[in-house]
């Protein structure tokens, strides 16, 4: 079959294409950013890319009319910029329009549960988009699902932060909320499993795991699989508010995201009885200790496919990566150092190995200090780390930038910085000629305080940048 994969640069597409391909489907994949998708890490000729903005109607002409069968795999709760709930309303408008025009003979949507009446802002949204969807044209299959538990998910990662940093926790009182988690795996074997499966067309049915659970419970329960003691209290009157704070502050998730969670995670999210099990068959539930123990499994060998990091947030990446490929010159300040090298191929991977747990080779608790400075700015800070300890791929959220240029090739590494500055900025590695190494820091001001700013740091980047480039070129 021929399938459209919408959000193909998401945290569930990434997981749900390798099984597509596997089981002989072509698949167009459809992203808002082709240069963010590097499709030859599939190495399938039954893959294609189409880059379309369901935002820009006009962009989505680009979307085949044979397919058969299209998964809607957008959401916007992310995002920093504009009403997210208004733009999951115009883009599910423009993808029903446009596949009301394909041969498509059925939309698989994946949504959240909403079996209470007073929903989050989030959850109104998915379920508005749910209503918007439907067709005449077209069959639609809604699966609803709780919290997805693996490696990389926004929840495990949350839930990881809290558990691992934290030996006393004192949280408000959505601790005390029920909810019934569910594994990326499972989640992934009902997205194929109601393909093209017409006892499941035009209808929905709720997913999770074989139990539920209150958020506190899941607390402990990682915590054990992890084999640590804590202690978890629940303190009542923390407002919506301080408990988003909390959960930015302690946790690698963004203010606006956070908001949207703790909004979430105030109302009960557990699976209405249907039959979705019988008309699927061959599922295997995994419970919520055994969903932890895989996700490690897959974080020890380097093997997480995608995060939740991985969706572009900064309003100034709206418009595409490959905006900001070109490092500006015009009034620019810079910074530049090169050294002669011996092994090219060593320093290479060097520089592909930066950030996260590696640390930026020089100074470290100076990057620290800036991560935590930008997080008190409400910036990104310093934790996002990496999805990868070795490689890198564009797109990739690396501790305060965003890799938008890495080529072993050209061997080169082009960061974007996406911590809060009052201008933007540029962090290049290049190795020219496998003998001189180049580190160059760009940074285009903004107004009379971007200018302040930059001379305010003159001083820290004299320190720092000259041992940077000694240790990438010698470690």
């Amino acid at each position: 079959m021929k399938i459209l994969l919408t959000g193909a640069t998401g945290y569930i597409a990434q997981r749900l294409l390798p099984v597509l391909l596997q089981n002989g489907h072509e698949v167009v994949c459809c992203v808002r950013d082709r240069s963010r998708f590097n499709h030859q890490r599939y190495q399938s000729e039954n893959i294609t890319v189409v880059q379309a903005n369901f935002l820009e109607p006009d962009s989505l002409n680009e979307i085949p009319l044979d397919i058969d069968v299209a998964y809607y795999l957008i959401h916007s709760m992310s995002t920093s910029v504009g009403d997210f709930s208004k733009m999951e309303d115009v883009s599910a408008r423009n993808f029903k329009i446009r596949i009301e025009q394909t041969n498509a003979i059925q939309v698989i949507y994946l949504s959240g549960i909403t079996n209470i009446e007073k929903l989050s802002r989030h959850l109104s949204s998915r379920k508005n988009v749910e209503e918007l969807l439907k067709s005449e044209k077209y069959a639609l299959t809604t699966l609803r699902a709780g919290i997805i538990i693996g490696s990389g998910s926004a929840s495990f990662e949350i839930i990881r932060d809290l558990v691992e940093k934290l030996p006393v926790i004192i949280g408000p009182s959505w601790l005390n909320t029920r909810s019934q988690p569910i594994a990326i795996r499972n989640v992934v074997e009902y997205l194929i499993g109601v393909m093209n499966n017409k006892p499941t067309f035009n209808n929905s049915y709720d997913i999770g795991g074989p139990r539920v659970h209150t958020y506190k419970e899941m607390l402990h329960r990682f915590a054990k699989v992890r084999g640590l003691k804590r202690w978890i209290g629940v303190v009542p009157v923390m407002t919506p508010r301080l408990s988003s704070y909390w959960l930015y502050f302690v946790t690698t998730t963004s203010y606006s995201l956070a908001k949207h969670l703790v909004n979430s995670m105030k109302v009960e999210i557990i699976c209405k009885e249907s039959n979705i099990n019988e008309l699927i068959g061959g599922i295997k539930l995994i419970g919520f200790n055994k969903a932890i123990q895989l996700a490690f499994g897959k974080i020890e060998q380097n093997q997480v496919l995608s995060s939740w990091k991985d969706a572009l947030t900064s309003s100034v990446l709206n418009d595409g990566i490959s905006k900001h490929i070109q490092v500006p010159v015009n009034g620019c300040y810079t910074d530049k150092s090169q050294l002669e090298i011996q092994n090219s191929e060593r320093v290479l991977q060097n520089i592909l190995s930066i950030g996260g747990t590696k640390g930026w080779y020089y100074a470290n608790w100076l990057w620290k200090m800036r991560g935590a400075i930008d997080k008190l700015a409400g910036g990104v800070g310093l934790r996002r780390g990496r999805k990868n300890p070795t490689e890198l791929m564009v797109g990739d959220s690396l501790d305060f930038w965003r890799v938008i240029m890495v080529s072993r090739e050209e061997k080169r590494l082009l960061l974007y910085a996406e911590m809060k500055l009052p201008g933007e900025a540029w962090l290049e590695f290049r190795i020219i000629n496998d003998k001189i190494l180049t580190q160059t820091a760009t940074f285009r001001p903004l107004g009379v305080w971007g200018r302040l700013y930059w001379f305010s740091v003159l001083p820290f980047h004299g320190f720092i940048f000259p041992g940077m480039i000694q240790k990438i070129a010698k470690s």
